[in-house]
């Protein structure tokens, strides 16, 4: 299982130095183009449709969340650039029944980074497309409800209607740094959203290859099997935080949620 890592940025990045130190970021946040500069050789091997989706814009951040740009997932994900400091916006969705069970999925064999490994709900990013931008914590969160419910048809084949975007309930944000492997990693600062809703299922293949709906003890066992694996941000979110929101869904929950300050996780 990869664990979080901790990187030392060789420079606080910027509007003002970000193209400087990545040439292949566009300062322009809606309708920017990949830049190819760097080798197509890195998704040689790769699954097609995974390496099509390396391709979305993500939005690239200064460290207090303030986009700057935006740069291809692949540029994103980079560890050569994570190295340096690169940053982008992420959401993470925990998704609980009327049980308060927990929506798990396993990620496909094919996916580029953390394949295989067990996760919260949903996750992924907002793009640099009209409605999932933001600046300022009101109108990200709202950009990041967007992607979420865009991302949960996608992944999970969960329709728009089953997930109404006043239902997500933001908490907080984290920002923290994890390698995938050699090649990849995450380096983001990641919306927590809750949503309380019984849905229906269809899970693309591409994407995901198991679900489970889990009781706050079941994750807790899960954790103790060994054969398992579990992405490190969501390793990171039950070690610190979700067991005690999880407690609150039925009363209590509103005192955690709209958090101002990022949480630092490195």
């Amino acid at each position: 299982m990869s664990s979080t890592t901790t990187v030392t940025q060789t420079s606080t990045i910027t509007a003002e130095n970000v193209l400087r130190l990545f040439p292949e970021v566009n300062t322009t946040l809606i309708g920017g183009a990949r830049n190819a500069t760097s080798s197509n050789n890195d998704l040689e091997g790769y699954d097609e449709e995974q390496i099509r989706l390396m391709d979305e814009m993500c939005i690239v951040l200064d460290e207090h969340d303030v986009p700057i740009g935006s740069a291809s997932k692949k540029v994103c994900h980079l560890m050569e650039n994570i190295d340096q400091g690169l940053l982008h916006r992420a959401f993470s969705v925990f998704l609980f029944d009327s049980k308060n069970r927990l929506l798990l999925q396993q990620r496909a064999t094919e996916k580029i980074t953390f394949p295989d490994m067990w996760t919260n709900t949903c996750c992924s990013h907002p793009l640099g497309i009209p409605g999932e931008t933001g600046v300022g914590l009101d109108a990200s969160v709202q950009g990041v409800r967007r992607a979420a419910q865009r991302k949960l048809d996608h992944e999970l084949g969960i329709k728009a209607p089953q997930v109404p975007l006043d239902k997500f309930q933001f908490l907080t944000r984290i920002h923290y740094k994890s390698a995938s492997n050699g090649k990849w990693g995450e380096h983001e600062i990641d919306y927590i959203l809750f949503i309380r809703a019984d849905v229906d299922v269809d899970v693309n293949p591409n994407e995901v290859q198991d679900t489970r709906y889990v009781s706050a003890s079941e994750l807790k066992s899960m954790f103790e099997d060994k054969s398992l694996k579990f992405t490190p941000w969501f390793k990171l979110i039950c070690e610190s935080m979700l067991y005690e929101w999880w407690d609150h869904l039925d009363s209590g929950l509103e005192k955690y949620t709209g958090e101002k300050e990022i949480r630092r996780m490195l």
